[in-house]
């Protein structure tokens, strides 16, 4: 258990590339107009359609640089609201609020918050995150697959976050969420793999409360 917790802990911190992608284009390849343009109106698409969710329910796991998993439901709201339900057992909760994420620790009555621009899924949430300025796509061998970079030059501390989109016409604008990888400063990574996409659905924005476990606090 402390194990999981502390992969959860760094869970939403920066975060680097997807283990699947085998690397960078060539200086040749970006140097060739025609796979310039390509990549661009790949981009263009990807953060469309992220752009594109309203609502999102999926189930996720969650997998940390050891190996070691587990699961749960993510809830989305945009702009700016997540929440992360992890398996019983698990008595962590991660929310989103659309400023910032929060971590609640149930066992240990400790609650962190930092803000959502600083971490890696600013590129998800952040309305105000020029993902498209930041974004460099990574070859996947595959045409109905977009593997997507962002990461803020300028806040290497962000980290990087790999967003992987798959081609689904039932999904908004064409393209699926299909998972990200996250790598923090550390270098520690986090990826999360999401199944069972339901978009569009009724969402309350009670979902995004949580209950304050210090003393005395309550929310």
């Amino acid at each position: 258990m402390n194990q999981i917790k502390n992969m959860l802990r760094k869970m939403g911190r920066p975060a680097a590339a997807f283990s699947l992608v085998l690397g960078a284009a060539t200086p040749a390849m970006l140097a060739t107009p025609t796979v310039a343009q390509t990549q661009a109106s790949e981009i263009d698409r990807a953060v469309t359609a992220l752009r594109g969710i309203t609502t999102l329910r999926a189930n996720f796991v969650q997998t940390d640089r050891s190996g070691q998993t587990v699961s749960g439901v993510l809830t989305m709201k945009r702009p700016g609201k997540i929440r992360f339900q992890y398996q019983k057992g698990v008595p962590l909760l991660i929310v989103g609020d659309g400023k910032a994420l929060t971590m609640i620790d149930y066992e240990v009555r400790q609650v962190q918050r930092w803000p959502i621009g600083n971490s890696p899924l600013g590129a998800l949430l952040d309305p105000n995150k020029d993902v498209a300025r930041f974004a460099k796509q990574l070859p996947t061998g595959d045409p109905g697959v977009i593997s997507l970079q962002v990461r803020d030059p300028k806040h290497p501390e962000y980290g990087t976050i790999t967003m992987i989109f798959v081609r689904n016409a039932g999904a908004p604008g064409g393209m699926q969420l299909d998972s990200w990888v996250a790598l923090d400063a550390q270098n520690k990574r986090t990826t999360m793999r999401l199944t069972g996409h339901q978009y569009g659905i009724a969402v309350d924005d009670k979902t995004f409360k949580w209950t304050d476990p210090r003393p005395a606090n309550r929310r």
